[in-house]
């Protein structure tokens, strides 16, 4: 990096992080060995599609042997920006003094692993080194949400099942069992959503979230339409393909509607097709195709105007069409650069544009989606690395912004617009 991108980097690092989406597990957010932190399924898909025998990661297979097994494969990964996490982690939070990680010296990062993870404290050290106050959590509907400190670990609603799967028997019970509503109907279901936001809400929620496939384009449904075919599909009988997608948008309808009773944003994950490689590891078997559009939620985002809709797109050539939605929808706000777009090559362009055409106000720069504390720091700084060049590049040097005005900017996309958009604009309070 030049000398003015460093300057912009270091204030910018200053800046106290709210993570709007991770996947961490409050009752064990932390690794406890570096099996943990290699299971990470960029590491196992990475191996895989270098030639790794996914045999050695089985359940079963002894944890420090799945390492090892991985071991032998990171050589072919050095030149990626996912390896760089993992060096990254074992040199700032282990110790570890390394230029590389492979089979010949893993079983020193093992044991520098250990020395650290196994601290009662090491969560709140992972937080403190990380300048980082909360993270946003992915709970399922039935979550009891019991047993954290749910204003560090801020729960977040994902209705995947609700939506897509709820004519399975086990999500049904689950359903059930969640909020003690018997339902039959369209009625009864509306009420057991309305019970599962209602707790979710009480318990510090502060956003709902779907992932979406890419051919679904949600279309408001009737009580009169729905409701029948709720019957059916709850009473165990098998529906067509197009019954199927008429509950699916009726359920996501409702969804949209609570968020706005209860003044939730809904976070939409867009584009995901499941299970397009079947033979690959777990976690790495989804993949996106370029036939979604932002067009399919317009009845959506017009719709419910008093609902803020952030959205992640998984293709950075979707980016465009997120930058014009976001240009011109208040309710629409880019967010963060998901999945395979997160390398530094697609956030750079994919920022740039963002920051070059979309209210400062309504952009949220990004979050870690990470599975455990340790990834939220290497991962950020990917991003504020790429923001510190962008800002040096097109603010202060091509439009002759300061320094200071630019890192303003920064603030705005890393921290106050999280606050605005998640916390009805409330200034939270800083650790």
């Amino acid at each position: 990096m030049d000398a003015l991108s460093e300057r912009l980097l270091g204030e910018i690092v200053k800046i106290p992080l709210i993570d709007p989406h991770t996947h961490i597990d409050p009752h064990r957010p932390a690794a406890r060995d570096l099996d943990d932190l290699l299971g990470y399924h960029y590491y196992t898909e990475l191996a895989h599609s270098a030639g790794m025998d996914p045999t050695p990661l089985r359940s079963d297979v002894p944890a420090e042997e799945r390492v090892r097994a991985i071991a032998r494969f990171l050589p072919a990964l050095e030149n990626t920006w996912q390896y760089s996490w993992l060096l990254e982690i074992a040199r700032d939070f282990f110790g570890f003094q390394g230029e590389r990680i492979d089979e010949t010296n893993v079983d020193q990062v093992l044991r520098l692993a250990e020395q650290r993870l196994g601290a009662e404290s090491w969560a709140g050290e992972v937080f403190y080194r990380s300048n980082l106050e909360k993270v946003f959590l992915t709970n399922d509907f039935d979550d009891p949400l019991e047993g954290f400190d749910t204003d560090r670990y801020v729960p977040c609603l994902r209705t995947d099942d609700l939506v897509f799967r709820l004519g399975t028997a086990a999500v049904l019970e689950r359903l059930r069992q969640a909020t003690r509503c018997d339902v039959g109907n369209a009625g009864s279901l509306r009420g057991a959503l309305e019970a599962l936001f209602q707790r979710f809400v009480e318990k510090g929620a502060r956003a709902c979230a779907v992932s979406l496939p890419p051919d679904f384009a949600p279309q408001p449904v009737s009580v009169p339409a729905a409701d029948p075919l709720i019957r059916r599909l709850l009473s165990g009988s098998r529906l067509a393909a197009h019954e199927e997608l008429t509950v699916s948008c009726f359920v996501f309808w409702q969804v949209a509607e609570l968020c706005r009773e209860h003044g939730l944003p809904f976070d939409l994950m867009i584009g995901v097709h499941r299970n397009v490689y079947p033979g690959g590891v777990h976690q790495g078997r989804d993949l996106f195709n370029r036939l979604t559009s932002l067009h399919q939620f317009r009845a959506l985002f017009n719709a419910f105007p008093e609902v803020t809709f952030p959205v992640s797109v998984l293709a950075s050539d979707s980016n465009q069409e997120l930058v014009a939605y976001s240009w011109i929808f208040p309710n629409v706000v880019p967010l963060g650069h998901w999945w395979y777009s997160n390398v530094p090559a697609y956030i750079e362009a994919d920022a740039r544009a963002r920051l070059q055409a979309v209210p400062r106000t309504k952009q949220i720069g990004y979050y870690s989606d990470a599975y455990k504390l340790e990834f939220v720091l290497p991962k950020f700084n990917m991003y504020r690395q790429a923001l510190a060049r962008i800002l040096a590049q097109d603010f202060v040097a091509g439009r002759r912004w300061s320094e200071e005005k630019a890192v303003d900017l920064a603030r705005d996309v890393l921290r106050r617009n999280v606050e605005r958009v998640f916390f009805q604009g409330q200034r939270v309070a800083q650790a």
